[in-house]
């Protein structure tokens, strides 16, 4: 790598290259060299050598590192596009060398528990708020950095990868934190809207995937798009209501993270969440399923999670539920269908 890319004040620091990883680091080496960050070595020659990061193709000016501490004093601005499941390990492998001065912005629709070392969800009898972190809770936990953002809205990695028009939100307390990811990220093909309730964002994204997975198990049953509008209507009624619970707004709710990123899940072949659903509703099993998949349906832990918050909450959230228990208690689809189809609610909008 050439001393020459280092003294460039224009890298910017990408972390993890999954396919929306990959997506956003060649839409950012459109304008500045990019340097990323994966942990096989394997995966770091090929983008090096070949351009290319697992067959997908990358911009020339992306140059791969295997070394936390290399990316962070070579960039100040830092994208985290890891998956929820990984992102806390993450996290503590770039704390000794993230600092004040960086600013991250991370772009994982997911969770993380906060428990003790050793415990796990299914151990944990009382899942109250403070046990549940979004992903710029994690950062702020885990590492000194102060200046941290989110990036989340209708952006599926494989219609970003061929150009097609879309957007996104970068959400954060600190404004210069949107500027500078709207400077970096906007295009003429890809808007980029600012948010400063950067908690009602992210759970926006997270709680969108739990009712994804429930169309696509519509789609799956062939039950028509009568169906698929209660359950998207019904679905964004559920997301306000848990998203207020968590400490998020109503307003992020029916922004492009929030609304934007629902339709758009619950209507894609493409949305890893959305295909569980399918496949579930066709009889395979969800272990099978997952086994399958190269990259994870966040969906599925949330589920998890926010089935765990309800009940320490004493609070109903009736598609959660009944999705949790098909996931995991095998509880027939079309079971759960029926329960949602008369369940009692007697009130079309109550939360405005």
């Amino acid at each position: 790598m050439s001393s020459k890319i280092f003294s460039d004040s224009s890298l910017i620091g990408v972390v993890g290259v999954g396919s929306f990883g990959t997506v956003i680091a060649n839409m950012l080496a459109e304008k500045n060299q990019v340097l990323v960050y994966a942990r096989n070595a394997e995966v770091v020659a090929e983008i090096n050598e070949n351009h290319t990061a697992q067959g997908k193709s990358m911009h020339e000016s992306i140059v791969a590192t295997q070394d936390p501490q290399q990316l962070c004093e070579s960039c100040q601005t830092i994208f985290f596009m890891v998956p929820s499941s990984a992102f806390q390990d993450v996290a503590r492998k770039f704390s000794p060398f993230l600092q004040p001065y960086h600013l991250v912005i991370h772009g994982t629709k997911g969770l993380c528990l906060d428990l003790p070392e050793g415990q796990s969800l299914d151990e944990v009898k009382n899942l109250d708020r403070n046990r549940i972190l979004t992903m710029s809770e994690v950062l702020q936990k885990e590492t000194v950095a102060v200046r941290v953002g989110c990036l989340a809205g209708p952006n599926i990695a494989k219609e970003l990868s061929k150009g097609q028009p879309a957007a996104t939100v970068i959400a954060s307390k600190f404004n210069e934190v949107i500027l500078e990811g709207q400077r970096l990220l906007r295009s003429e093909k890809f808007q980029v809207y600012g948010n400063s309730d950067i908690i009602g964002v992210e759970l926006s994204g997270v709680l969108k995937n739990i009712i994804a997975i429930a169309a696509g198990a519509l789609a799956g049953l062939g039950l028509g798009e009568n169906a698929k509008g209660l359950l998207i209507s019904r679905g964004m009624v559920e997301m306000v209501h848990l998203s207020r619970a968590l400490g998020g707004s109503v307003k992020s709710a029916f922004g492009l993270a929030g609304v934007g990123d629902l339709v758009t899940t619950c209507n894609s072949v493409n949305s890893r969440n959305y295909t569980v659903g399918y496949r579930l509703a066709k009889g395979e099993k969800l272990l099978q399923i997952l086994d399958e998949m190269e990259e994870v349906a966040e969906g599925i832990n949330t589920v998890k999670i926010i089935k765990g918050f309800l009940e320490a909450a004493d609070l109903r959230a009736p598609i959660t539920e009944n999705l949790y228990r098909v996931l995991f208690e095998d509880l027939e689809i079309e079971e759960a269908l029926q329960f949602l189809m008369k369940y009692p609610f007697n009130v079309d909008v109550d939360f405005v």
